[in-house]
């Protein structure tokens, strides 16, 4: 956003270091690929056996338990690298909620007609399916070898049939529970095939939704569509950007699930960004710029981190480290007997390669098929591996990130189209609909209608004033331009520290910051200015020498946006010496024309991170404590979790507590905001001299599979968390769900045009879960491209808000974000505990100094 810390804080994350005492799997595979002589097809000739390491695990009854739950433990489609596609099924957390039983809706607002990109499923099977185990002996590694053996029995199993290389399913059940095949290789190997009948499934049966899903995905590969990661990409019909050598491949994301009243296909345009240039192009021309001497270095740390995209096989690979003593004429054990890169690439893709000198890439793999080849880093061929993403020099681009824009941010009109025209392919298509046909499976050809609500505006309190605002842009800079804030500290002992360069700039910055806080009441006493040398070691001195214990505020005007400066100021004044700071880069300063829009937002900025209160709306309900969650995973210190808890001090939610806890890596967040929760129960009474009768808790940061740890895990360490302010105080408590990384999209209908729907929107109906107390909230508005709705999942509650209530509630928060003058997708604390979370982690890698806990000092 435009008025935060006029400092990119957002930087690439990287981890370095290669992993020890593993030998490399197959170059360019990820351990679950087939041998170099499987057939590509998979109902294709077979050549030869892929041995496993060891036999496929025996099957048991609990391979049944796991699969039937319907949960994020289900096994099917998880050998593809799709085990987040259940979307937390099977979690009914509605049902212990008797106030929305009857109904989750809310009433408040006026009408709107929407449509979503939602295609409804007109017609699905009836019948019941049937679920099998396959298991070979001899053991098959390759799982396109599998299928290719299975199904020389067509015959047997009939022509509708879905098999991952373990479990098959089909439309009707073979004779006998126990059926025994045989198969050939095309060496002549003889295989014996045992499918075992293990469960039937019922139409309504959770599992019968992954199978659905799976069906939809072999559509998407009969229209010719490659998958790269979960989505697939349309290579044929790339959009080529030359100017700035990327191309962009078109393609769609998809889901089929259970929604109100009806199973849906959701599905929405998605982008892949490739660059036109190879890791060895970029290696040339790293080399050329910065000379043999510091190459490896720099070649690491340019590289390390980076996103990959191996073409021969549509995989991609994030690039954990360069193996600098391995060529591709290196070689390694393939079966029994050695084999060369170089050969390797030639039998299994026909692909040359043509530099025998370079370098290797190393990818640990993370996730193997059971029975199959071990984890252990993949080593990849520079020369075949394209770059995918954007550098962070790309992203400050404004032209490379503008042209990009053209092709990536459709307008709602064009999205429609997009996704209508999607439709019209898989309904046109032959091949397709006789796939679709064998299932008994078929799509509504249009968008679901429904009707939405839009909630009234809110009015913005300021001081002893109150104002509106333009609904459709969702902002208010120009409102309160002039008017007092509610609060601010006066500023009489701060520092500014700059280069001599950067003298004049400074100057001017002081100038404007005297005039714009004026008007709004914010005090500010001359500032004490500190030259330094342009160097980290003198900037660091500086802040040494002179911050002391009454300095208020510390702002640096920096050269340039190197993050090792940045990082350095903000550890050593948010731990070593807690003081607020407001970093500024010259060049953002520069412009005399910007200068009094960027004065005012860095005025604020300086005025909330020593306690100030800027704006407030009107929340009725007393005594009630606002937390907002967030965690992220720092890969500077071995991808350890960063829990920030961020929580509401005063009824107008213009103070807050914050408090971060760092664990081992993979420990359970709340283990350590169990305490930062008693901490801000404590606070929250310091501050009003009673406990909050009312704590509601929004979550963001949660993934796919992850709400069974939520409602399970974390709401009972809350609980533990109040139990601990004494045996009589039990608040109401409420915990809800945020997710913005959502597929939803909504769609205006207004006088024959199709556009964003305005700031306020709710949907609660048809695209919501029945088994769920949740809503969507178009809060945010965009200038362009297609608004993204919020998704909230109320996941408990015996606060007893009527649904009108808690929808409203959230809406509200959504104007509290003090970086914005505006209306922001998520409430305020939620991100506030992202910002908390992210600095920690990218720039500190250490809990603040608790002094600083009742300031915004992260904004």
């Amino acid at each position: 956003m435009a008025s935060q810390e006029q400092i990119p804080t957002r930087a690439r994350s990287r981890s370095r270091g290669r992993a020890r005492g593993q030998d490399p799997v197959a170059p360019g595979t990820r351990a679950r690929e087939p041998a170099p002589e499987v057939a590509a097809k998979e109902e294709g000739g077979i050549v030869g056996r892929g041995r496993q390491k060891k036999s496929m695990a025996p099957f048991s009854g609990q391979d049944v338990m796991e699969i039937s739950a319907g949960f994020h433990q289900v096994k099917i489609g998880e050998r593809g690298g799709r085990r987040r596609d259940f979307y937390d099924v099977g979690i009914n957390t509605r049902e212990t909620m008797e106030h929305v039983k009857g109904s989750k809706s809310g009433t408040s607002g006026s009408a709107i007609q929407l449509s979503a990109n939602f295609f409804r499923i007109v017609s699905r099977p009836q019948w019941v399916l049937y679920q099998y185990h396959v298991d070979f002996n001899p053991p098959m590694e390759s799982r396109r070898l599998r299928s290719a053996l299975l199904f020389q029995h067509v015959q047997v199993l009939g022509s509708a049939h879905c098999f991952d290389g373990a479990i098959l399913f089909l439309p009707q059940r073979l004779n006998n529970k126990v059926t025994e095949l045989h198969s050939k290789t095309r060496n002549g190997e003889d295989v014996q095939i045992t499918v075992l009948l293990t469960n039937e499934l019922p139409p309504t049966s959770p599992v019968c939704l992954q199978f659905y899903n799976i069906i939809f995905r072999r559509i998407l590969r009969i229209l010719g569509m490659q998958q790269i990661g979960r989505n697939y990409y349309n290579a044929k019909d790339p959009l080529n950007i030359p100017q700035h050598r990327l191309t962009i491949w078109p393609g769609y994301t998809s889901a089929i699930l259970q929604f109100e009243s009806s199973i849906m296909l959701c599905t929405d345009v998605s982008h892949k960004v490739l660059r036109s240039e190879t890791v060895l192009n970029f290696m040339e021309n790293l080399r050329q710029k910065c000379g043999p001497h510091n190459f490896s270095d720099i070649c690491t740390k340019e590289l390390v981190g980076l996103i990959i995209l191996t073409k021969y096989n549509n995989k991609t690979y994030r690039i954990d480290d360069i193996a600098w003593d391995q060529t591709p004429s290196n070689t390694f054990k393939r079966g029994e007997a050695d084999i060369s890169f170089k050969d390797y690439y030639k039998n299994q893709y026909g692909l040359e390669i043509t530099d025998s000198n370079q370098v290797l890439l190393v990818s640990h793999v993370k996730r193997v098929a059971q029975g199959q080849t071990p984890a252990g880093p993949a080593l990849l061929i520079p020369e075949l591996c394209y770059l995918t993403g954007l550098t962070d020099k790309m992203r400050a681009d404004y032209t490379i990130m503008k042209d990009l824009s053209i092709h990536t941010k459709l307008v709602p009109e064009q999205r429609v189209g997009r996704l209508l025209r999607f439709s019209a392919a898989i309904n046109d298509d032959t091949e397709a609909q006789a796939e679709l046909h064998k299932w008994g499976l078929q799509f509504d050809k249009q968008f679901l209608n429904l009707t939405g609500r839009v909630l009234p505006p809110e009015r913005i309190l300021q001081e002893s004033r109150s104002y509106g605002y333009n609904p459709r842009t969702a902002e208010w800079a120009k409102e309160m331009r002039g008017l007092p804030v509610i609060y601010s500290p006066p500023l009489h002992n701060w520092l500014l520290l700059c280069t001599r360069r950067n003298n004049r700039e400074a100057q001017s910055l002081l100038e404007t910051l005297y005039k714009v806080a004026a008007p709004l009441r914010i005090s500010l006493q001359k500032a004490q200015v500190i030259e330094y040398e342009d160097h980290q070691e003198s900037l660091l001195r500086s802040l040494q020498h002179n911050v002391r214990t009454e300095t208020q505020m510390v702002v640096v005007v920096l050269t340039s946006n190197r993050k090792d400066k940045y990082d350095s100021i903000k550890k050593y004044l948010c731990v070593a010496c807690p003081t607020p700071s407001q970093c500024v880069v010259a060049r953002t300063i520069s412009r005399p024309q910007a200068l009094m829009t960027i004065a005012t937002k860095i005025v604020l900025q300086m005025a909330c991170k020593i306690g100030g209160e800027l704006w407030s709306i009107e929340i009725p309900l007393k005594q009630l404590m606002i937390v907002g969650i967030d965690c992220y995973h720092d890969t500077a210190a071995g991808k350890r979790s960063i829990g920030a808890l961020v929580a509401s001090l005063n009824q107008n939610m213009s103070r807050w507590y914050s408090k971060v806890k760092l664990q081992s890596r993979g420990q359970e967040i709340m283990d350590g905001l169990k305490m930062a929760f008693a901490g801000a129960l404590k606070d929250y009474y310091k501050f009003n001299k009673c406990f909050p009768s009312r704590i509601i808790v929004y979550r963001d940061g949660v993934g796919d599979g992850q709400l069974h740890s939520v409602v399970n895990y974390e709401v009972a360490q809350i609980i533990d968390s109040i139990k601990s302010m004494g045996q009589e105080y039990m608040p109401k408590l409420s915990m809800v769900v945020v997710k913005k990384r959502i597929n939803c999209r909504l769609f205006e209908h207004s006088s024959g045009k199709i556009l964003n729907p305005p700031p306020g929107t709710v949907v609660d109906t048809e695209v919501t879960r029945p088994e769920w107390y949740d809503f969507y909230i178009v809060s945010q508005a965009v200038n362009f491209g297609s608004v993204s709705p919020t998704h909230y999942n109320v996941v408990y509650d015996t606060s007893g808000l009527k649904p009108d209530h808690m929808q409203r509630l959230t809406y509200k928060l959504c104007h509290m974000y003090y970086n914005w003058q505006g209306i922001i997708a998520v409430p305020a604390p939620c991100q506030y505990a992202h910002k908390l979370a992210f600095l920690v982690g990218q720039s500190l890698h250490r809990e603040p100094n608790m002094e600083l806990d009742d300031l915004l000092f992260y904004l």
